[in-house]
Parts: structure tokens; C-alpha cells; sequence
């Protein structure tokens, strides 16, 4: 057979059938991409390689070395530079009522924020830089405040008033950047990739948590540093500073944020097309790294190269105070028993954490802050405080391992069975030191406390994203575009984290004056009860996604 110039040309279609191929296959392309994008304009993440996870865990690691050094030293901090003990609950109030307040607030204007940076990382690094604020205040308050008041009465007063100042201005940052943290997780990360960085996200918690208080329990005055700088306050403070500057560095730079571009209220989330029956523009946003929407509606009978795709909604506006409380007290009944389960276990690990060097200094090693400083009594009290280091830098350690663990048992026991275990083992754990406080035993039983720090740091937060992600299928499900609800993570994320805050309050108010009645052998006991009960809470009232 014989091809023609004229068979040739009459085998092919016409110019008009290509270009409309040409644009139904376009224009199903682009409908498989609007189809990826979120309620907050990102695109689905795709899979990320481990050491991004890494370095995005890398801010947990800064954040836990701080804690450690806080959680080591601030009591004897509090008592060195005389603080009353009527005042003593006050320090552990004021952080965390300005945190339940302020928190939900924060992650819902984190949901919103234009910043071409990225909408989580410009509050982490603000933040962060008042963590460093505060250390600075609070491990240098006293020798700040001597170098320029040289009255000894003022200067007790001032070193005061410097060092709760640091110790409020640490806790309401350290607090509050775990929730802009995960949200900015959860923003960049695929499903399975999420579960990976909270397992990381505890392993590096545990990590610098154990450098904190080895950091803390070793001592400083000997060495080169102690010589040349006034006290061993400022070689931690030091270390810590500089241990957290790298990690949140290398946070900042780990995974790159699609940042939220809108023009105003009534055109945010919404997504622009330019070009007559091409929709090219959306993939050049997102190679320039932002979505930029500016449409306002669907219309039926869009014009060519003015169709527009809107996803916005009254209830996804900026929210106002009065709107996010409305909201966070909408929130479905599952989330409300999460956050009633986190409460009870943060309440149980703070009481015994907050006070558990000074517990080991009095009740174990049977010392006194209060004893002169060159007495007996005091040396055997710093030696307490020294060795509840150790038991601490025991929990981080036995935390990171225990991270591990859980990918293991993860599908033998699921969410169900870790949770539980967490909250049970911490309550027979701290109960038995609470009993029987011998050295040996305790610092054996402090393996347990990290147990309970992995379990806070991962389960919640995992049951969280299981949540969003059964009901990202059921609006897929419906028909309904996925990510289509009034809640964002940052602010389920928050609701999360506001239990920190308040269980730091029902503890300022109650154990504080527990401690100063009973001493501090109260405070483990009381986390044992409450972990206990918490552990009841967890097996019967919360939900479990199969």
C-alpha cells in the first residue's frame, strides 16, 4: 500500500480535535492537582527522606537540652536567691496562664499567617529567641543584678523579680513552640512520614534531654570554663544557648514551607487560572514555591482564562478570640477526651518532674536549701540535686529508647496499648519511689519516667493525625474536597498543647501548697494517683481510630 500525501494528512485529526485533546488532557491533569491541594492552598507533601526528618527533630533536641537544664536547676535557683516560699507557686502560674490563653490564639493565627517564610516557622523562630530570653535571665539574674545594684537588700529583691521573670518568659516559649513544631510537621509531611518524625521527634527529645542533665550533673567549677566565667550558672547557661541556636537553625532550614498568599479576607484560599483553557499558572506558583490566590467564586459559566476555584469559606476567615473558643468548644467529643487524657498526664509528669531534684536533695539525701551555704546540710542537698541529675538523664535516656520501642509494638499493641502502658508503668514507677525512697531504687525506677515522656511526646499528637486523616476520607468519601473543615492543625495541634499549660496551673495552685504543708515526697505520690487514674481514662473514654 502505497501512502499518499493526501492519506497521510486525512489519517490525522483535525488541528482542533489535537489542541482540545491537548487541553482535556491539560485540564485533567490540573484537576488531579486541585484535587491534591489542601483547605489551606498546600500541596500534598510528598515523601521525605530521612534526614529532613532528622533535622526537623533537631528542634526537640535544642528545646529538651533547655528543659533539662530548667527543669535541673530552676528550683535551687528559686531557693539560692531567696525567694519566699508564698511566692514560690506564683513563678509556676503566671507562664501558664498567659499559655492557656494566648495558645489557641497562636495556632489559629499560625493556620492563617502570609508570611512568605512559611506560616509555623516565623513563630517558631520568635519563640525561640524568648527561650534564650528567658534562660539568660533567669541562670544570670543574680550576677546581672550585682554587677549593677550594689545594696545587698535590693539586690536580693531585683535578683528576685530578674530570675521569675526568666523562669515565665522560658516557660510560655518552651511551651508554646511544641505546638507550632508539630503543626509545621504535620504541614510538610505525608501521612506515613508523619508517624516517622514524631518517632524521631521523641527519639531527639530523649536525646537532649539526657546531654541536658548530664550537662547539669556534672561539675563545672574545675574546669576551664568554671574558672573563667563567675559561676557554674553561666557555663550551663552557656552550653544550653549554644546547643539550641545550632538545633533551631538547622530546624528552620530542614523542610521548606509552602507559604499562604492572599490578597484579602474574601479571596484567600482561592486559586487563580490565566491563561485561556490552560492551567499552567498552578504549577508555576508551586514551582515559585507559594500559592497565590486571588479569585473569589466559582462561576458556572466561567469565561476562558478566568475560571476560578474557591474553597473559602466564613468559617475558615481569620478568627477572632470569641470565634476560636466558639470553635475549640465545637471540637468534636473525641478530641475533648484526648485532651482531658493529656491533661491528666501531663499533671502526673510535672508534679513529680518540677520537683524531683529537690526531692532527691530532701527526702532521699535528707539535705536542706535552706541550710547555709558552706554547711552540711547544704553540701548533702547540692550532692541530692546532683544525683536527681543523674536519674533524670536517666529518664531521657530510657525516653529515646523506648521511641524506638514503640515502632516495634506499634502493630501488636497499637495507640490503645502504648498509651496505656505509658500511664500505667509511670504510676507503679513513681508510687514505688514515692514508698520506698532509696537511692538505688530510684534511680532504677527513673527508667519509667521516660516511658512516660516518649508516650506524651508521640500517642496524642499520632491519634491526632489519625483523626484528620479519617476525615479527610470521609469528605473524599462525600464528594467533598479534602481538608475542607474548620479546624486546621495548628489549632487542634494547640487545643493539645494548652494542657501543659493547664496542668502547670492546677499544679501551681494545689501542689505548691502540698509542698510547702508535706514536703516534697508529696509530689510523687500525687503523680501516681493521677497517672493511675489517667491510665483508667485512657483504656475507657478515649478514642481509637482502626
Amino acid at each position: 500500500m502505497t501512502l499518499t500525501k493526501e492519506s497521510f494528512y486525512g489519517a490525522l485529526p483535525p488541528p482542533s480535535e489535537v489542541a482540545k485533546a491537548n487541553m482535556d488532557s491539560t485540564r485533567d491533569k490540573e484537576e488531579a492537582l486541585l484535587q491534591s491541594l489542601t483547605r489551606t492552598g498546600a500541596v500534598v507533601p510528598r515523601k521525605r527522606v530521612v534526614g529532613r526528618l532528622v533535622m526537623h527533630s533537631m528542634a526537640m533536641f535544642g528545646r529538651e537540652f533547655c528543659y533539662a537544664v530548667e527543669a535541673a536547676f530552676v528550683t535551687p535557683v528559686l531557693l539560692s536567691v531567696g525567694l519566699p516560699k508564698n511566692l514560690y507557686s506564683l513563678v509556676w502560674l503566671i507562664s501558664p496562664v498567659l499559655g492557656f490563653v494566648l495558645q489557641p490564639v497562636v495556632g489559629s493565627a499560625s493556620d492563617h499567617c502570609t508570611c512568605s517564610w512559611g506560616r509555623r516557622r516565623p513563630y517558631i523562630l520568635g519563640l525561640g529567641v524568648i527561650m534564650l530570653l528567658g534562660m539568660a535571665l533567669y541562670l544570670n539574674g543574680d550576677v546581672m543584678i550585682s554587677a549593677f545594684i550594689g545594696e545587698s537588700d535590693k539586690q536580693r529583691t531585683w535578683a528576685i523579680v530578674i530570675t521569675m521573670l526568666g523562669v515565665v518568659l522560658f516557660d510560655f516559649a518552651a511551651d508554646f513552640i511544641d505546638g507550632p513544631i508539630k503543626a509545621y510537621l504535620f504541614d510538610v509531611c505525608s501521612h506515613q512520614d508523619k508517624e516517622k518524625g514524631l518517632h524521631y521527634h521523641a527519639l531527639f527529645t530523649g536525646l537532649g534531654g539526657a546531654l541536658g542533665y548530664l550537662t547539669g550533673a556534672m561539675d563545672w567549677s574545675q574546669t576551664v570554663l568554671g574558672y573563667s566565667l563567675a559561676s557554674e550558672f553561666q557555663v550551663i547557661f552557656f552550653f544550653a544557648a549554644l546547643v539550641f541556636l545550632i538545633c533551631l537553625t538547622v530546624h528552620l532550614r530542614s523542610i521548606p514551607e509552602v507559604p499562604l498568599r492572599y490578597e484579602n479576607e474574601e479571596t484567600k484560599f482561592l486559586l487563580e487560572v490565566t491563561e485561556s483553557y490552560k492551567y499552567s499558572s498552578i504549577e508555576e506558583e508551586i514551582k515559585n514555591g507559594y500559592l497565590k490566590p486571588t479569585c473569589t467564586e466559582i462561576k458556572a459559566a466561567a469565561k476562558p482564562g478566568k475560571c476560578a476555584v474557591t474553597s473559602g469559606t466564613e468559617d475558615q476567615r481569620r478568627m477572632t478570640l470569641k470565634s476560636l473558643l466558639k470553635t475549640l468548644l465545637s471540637m468534636p467529643s473525641h478530641y475533648r477526651y484526648l485532651c482531658v487524657s493529656h491533661l491528666f498526664g501531663w499533671m502526673a509528669f510535672l508534679s513529680n518532674m518540677l520537683f524531683f531534684t529537690d526531692f532527691m536533695g530532701q527526702v532521699v539525701y535528707q539535705g536542706s536549701p535552706y541550710a547555709p551555704h558552706n554547711s552540711t546540710l547544704y553540701l548533702t542537698y547540692k550532692t541530692g540535686v546532683e544525683m536527681g541529675c543523674w536519674g533524670l538523664c536517666i529518664n531521657a535516656i530510657s525516653s529515646s529508647v523506648y521511641s524506638y520501642l514503640q515502632k516495634i509494638l506499634l502493630p501488636y499493641i497499637g495507640l490503645k496499648g502504648l498509651y496505656f502502658i505509658g500511664y500505667l508503668l509511670f504510676g507503679l514507677g513513681t508510687g514505688l519511689i514515692g514508698l520506698f525512697p532509696n537511692v538505688y531504687s530510684t534511680l532504677t525506677l527513673c527508667s519509667l519516667f521516660g516511658v512516660m515522656s516518649s508516650t506524651l511526646y508521640t500517642v496524642p499528637f499520632h491519634l491526632i493525625a489519625e483523626y484528620h486523616r479519617e476525615e479527610e476520607s470521609l469528605k473524599l468519601q462525600d464528594g467533598e474536597q479534602g481538608g475542607e473543615h474548620g479546624r486546621g492543625k495548628g489549632i487542634d495541634c494547640a487545643a493539645l498543647t494548652c494542657m501543659i499549660q493547664l496542668a502547670q496551673i492546677i499544679l501551681g495552685v494545689g501542689l505548691g501548697l502540698l509542698v510547702s504543708v508535706a514536703g516534697s515526697a508529696v509530689t510523687v505520690i500525687s503523680a501516681s494517683m493521677v497517672a493511675l487514674i489517667g491510665c483508667c481514662f485512657v483504656a475507657f473514654c478515649v478514642r481509637y481510630v482502626e
